[in-house]
């Protein structure tokens, strides 16, 4: 049984603590490598042997360190000494070995650093042991001796992307349809994901469950997965006692991820063995960030050109976020660890508190990027918190903050409308992977597993049309810190009468704003709901609202009449997507404050980014210029 990838990880970060500063090459080279093959749960002494004797030219014999026949030679020296002979000598092994015996593998060690060589593909790793938790997967081989090959990440979420759209595309040229198709792929994709990532234990358990125990000819595959997602929304406590030994090994989801039934997709050999594919691939790799854009790339273009969605790459969101609120609290973070150390931890500890009570809306949130990747980052930032924290932590501290949890920050915190009920389900799945893609961060960190399964808190995306809900309802205002997202853009003449309708009855312009696009609508209700608790506004929207008149007609009454300032802005750029067919528009980003402040106003543009200060951005010279540099 394999171990995941998750608790390998953790394994190698204690071998890499254990292990740091030691080493002498006959003494320790033995109980070295049994330590090592125990990260990945193997035995060394099942595959390999230590001191294999080997004959070289002529009558000299010499005496491998560790020989796994067909895989792996290595070389041991004590620490500090060079390598390089190392690897001569190594090679020199080679002439006295039979062909089935030569490996793929040669690994160079001195105890503080690696040199892991692929004979086969001529590749080459070198780092020090306290890297080895980035490094593992390079040892892949050791649990599968069928290595999968190093791809790009772009290639890696292609081909991911491709998998399920065949599948897709199998399902949906035999008649299936509507909600019960699209709640069926959000629970396969979870399951896949699941499968390699510590969420179901041991890895390849889904994907063995599906060969062992579904028909070749696939005619039982869907009554199966069903079985498989009640399973997973039953507790452990509250499952029968006869339940199958093959069921049983997978954990309590909860969530509501699996709560609802659905019709018994129809499966054949082909839909099968697609779907074998997909259990296959190394999902691990795939991070949450582009779930919602993998799901999109199998979305109907011309529903989506419909709708006026423009998807998102992460660099993009990263435009919005950091200038929004990142920026401003890695800056007060460093500001706490400039502090002497008497009140750093009391500051730090504050300062933690403070992440875990904001609050975030994306009023238009679609399959959830922008929450996804702002629930990333505001993670990562509290991993240095903890790290700071536990630096001036006692040991007895330590311990009290290990059993009080270490993550201050969960899911609960993020809110969205979407108006359509696929993508809302799909952003609700993709920030429980992100949080627990964070927690096995989190994990590795600091050498203690911690997840959430099962899941006990989600975020809350509404179903429903932005514009004719009140956001209020979703989450109150004066518990809101940020509001922020890409809302969709229709211009004018591409509204149709009910949209048009909308933004004038949202912008309230009397018998003027016929000329606004439709995301004006949403700047308009963001400034009404921030007024009424004092969160800060950030978001994308077609450039045309910067151009012509629809500046005299959105600004003006942005400006005066709800009070809003701009806190940063984005020249025109061209908005890129992770989605398939991606969406090609030119846009800028626009961030707002409810409350005056003396804060510095940003404006960027490419290849340099521009300040100005001004203490009243309501200044209608000043915003022209502003809007002319924008719009360049």
């Amino acid at each position: 049984m394999w171990l995941s990838w998750i608790e390998i990880r953790l394994r190698a970060a204690r071998f890499a603590r254990e292990w740091q500063g030691k080493g002498r090459e006959r003494g320790q080279t033995q109980l070295f490598y049994r330590d090592f093959f125990d990260v990945f749960g193997l035995p060394v002494h099942r595959v390999a042997t230590f001191e294999e004797p080997v004959k070289l030219l002529g009558d000299k014999r010499r005496f491998i360190d560790l020989f796994w026949k067909g895989v792996l030679l290595v070389g041991e020296k004590s620490a500090g000494r060079s390598l390089r002979k190392t690897k001569t000598l190594a090679l020199d092994y080679f002439p006295g070995l039979k062909d089935v015996e030569f490996p793929r593998y040669l690994l160079l060690s001195d105890f503080r650093s690696f040199e892991l060589y692929d004979l086969d593909e001529g590749d080459e790793v070198e780092f020090r042991i306290e890297d080895l938790p980035q490094f593992v997967e390079r040892f892949g081989f050791v649990v599968d001796s069928r290595k999968r090959t190093s791809r790009g990440q772009d290639a890696v979420n292609i081909e991911a992307s491709e998998l399920v759209g065949r599948i897709y595309d199998s399902l949906t040229a035999t008649g299936h349809r509507g909600p019960d198709l699209d709640r069926l792929l959000v629970r396969l994709v979870f399951c896949l994901f699941a499968d390699d990532t510590g969420i179901f234990e041991p890895r390849g358990t889904f994907l063995d469950y599906l060969e062992a125990r579904t028909a070749p000819d696939g005619s039982d595959v869907g009554s199966k997965f069903v079985e498989l997602c009640q399973v997973l929304n039953t507790p452990d406590d509250a499952r029968p006692t006869n339940l199958d030994r093959d069921l049983a090994r997978f954990p309590y989801v909860d969530g509501d991820l699996f709560r609802e039934s659905i019709l018994i997709p129809s499966f054949d050999s082909a839909k099968r063995e697609l779907l074998l594919d997909a259990c296959r691939f190394d999902w691990s790799t795939i991070s949450p960030a582009i779930f919602g854009s993998l799901f999109q790339s199998v979305m109907d273009s011309k529903q989506r050109r419909a709708q006026g969605a423009h998807y998102t790459t992460e660099k993009n969101i990263l435009k919005v976020i950091e200038p929004l609120f990142l920026d401003d609290l890695r800056a007060d973070f460093a500001k706490v660890l400039k502090r002497k150390r008497r009140g750093r931890r009391a500051a730090l500890r504050a300062f933690h508190e403070r992440l875990g009570q904001l609050t975030f809306f994306d009023p238009a949130c679609g399959c959830g990027n922008f929450l996804i990747i702002a629930y990333r980052e505001l993670r990562s930032l509290e991993i240095e918190v903890i790290r700071a924290l536990r630096s001036c932590t006692t040991a007895e501290g330590q311990r009290e903050l290990h059993a009080a949890g270490l993550s201050r920050i969960d899911v609960d915190r993020f809110h969205g409308i979407e108006i359509g009920a696929f993508p809302s389900r799909i952003a609700e799945t993709a920030l429980w992977m992100m949080d627990h893609f964070m927690n096995n961060r989190l994990s590795l960190e600091f050498g203690e597993t911690y997840s959430r399964i099962p899941l006990r808190t989600s975020s809350r995306i509404v179903q429903g049309d932005a514009l004719e809900t009140d956001w209020a309802e979703v989450l109150p205002p004066e518990r809101c810190s940020y509001v922020l997202g890409n809302p969709p853009f229709a211009g004018a003449k591409l509204q149709t009468a009910a949209q048009r309708a909308q933004v004038r009855r949202v912008a309230a312009l009397g018998g003027t704003g016929g000329t606004l696009d439709y995301v004006a609508a949403w700047f308009f209700k963001a400034c009404e709901y921030a007024r009424a608790g004092g969160a800060k506004v950030g978001f994308v929207a077609t450039n045309s609202i910067t151009q012509g008149e629809q500046t005299g007609q959105l600004w003006p009454a942005l400006f005066e009449h709800h009070g809003a300032e701009i806190s940063f802005a984005h020249r025109t750029f061209a908005w890129g997507s992770d989605a398939r067919g991606r969406a090609h528009v030119h846009v800028v980003i626009l961030g707002l404050d409810l409350v005056r402040s003396k804060r510095e106003k940003r404006l960027f543009s490419y290849g340099q980014a521009m300040a100005f200060v001004c203490a009243n951005f309501g200044d209608a010279s000043f915003f022209l210029a502003c809007m002319s540099l924008i719009i360049k």
